[in-house]
């Protein structure tokens, strides 16, 4: 046998194996429902993710709703982008930009109130596909809404309904219920270096 030969045999016993598990794999995932996810950790694209669900989601008709905390002041190319085009995606935001511009506790957390108001009916209709919960991590943190009731509804939300949660931290009572948590991990960013946020890329 060749080296080639013996390098393509090897290869392919290996394919082979890696098939056999990925299929054993989805044929043990038989729960079919709706998923939990948190995107954290303290890297950028956490949000870029998830409206790459979002758009996922639209792909194949899903009604969706999108609930930013945190950002709100300066227009983002995909709040355009949905507002333009997208008329099937429920859309609100806190408005108040990020907390350490506004230095108003108080104030932050009645807008933060006034926002999980629009995020609640979301999490019980059972029309909604998909939940976006951008930033929600903070409001936990800051402790600006009730823990508890936002995991309470997120646990109780329709069966079929996905869910999405963005945002440092959280906690791990938020954690603990999630199906899926992904950490972003921040090994070098650009802005660190002194090089401007870009628009279209970073917002």
């Amino acid at each position: 046998m060749s080296e080639a030969e013996r390098k393509n045999a090897k290869h392919k016993a290996a394919m082979e194996k890696q098939k056999a598990n990925v299929d054993a794999s989805i044929e043990a995932a038989d729960e079919d429902r709706g998923v939990a996810i948190l995107l954290t950790g303290n890297g950028k694209g956490k949000t870029s993710s998830a409206f790459g669900m979002i758009m996922r989601a639209l792909g194949y008709g899903h009604k969706v709703g999108v609930i930013q905390f945190i950002k709100g002041e300066q227009l983002s190319g995909e709040e355009l982008y949905l507002r333009d085009h997208c008329p099937q995606v429920e859309f609100h935001q806190m408005g108040t930009g990020f907390t350490w511009d506004t230095q108003d506790r108080s104030g932050d957390i009645a807008a933060a109130q006034r926002t999980w108001a629009y995020a609640l009916p979301m999490l019980r209709d059972s029309s909604i596909d998909l939940v976006v919960l951008d930033e929600l991590t903070y409001m936990i943190a800051f402790d600006y809404l009730p823990e508890e009731e936002i995991v309470e509804a997120i646990v109780s939300r329709p069966k079929n309904q996905s869910v999405v949660v963005t945002g440092r931290g959280g906690g791990s009572k938020l954690q603990d219920i999630m199906d899926t948590v992904s950490e972003v991990k921040d090994i070098k960013h650009a802005f660190n270096a002194g090089i401007k946020a870009r628009r279209g890329v970073d917002y």
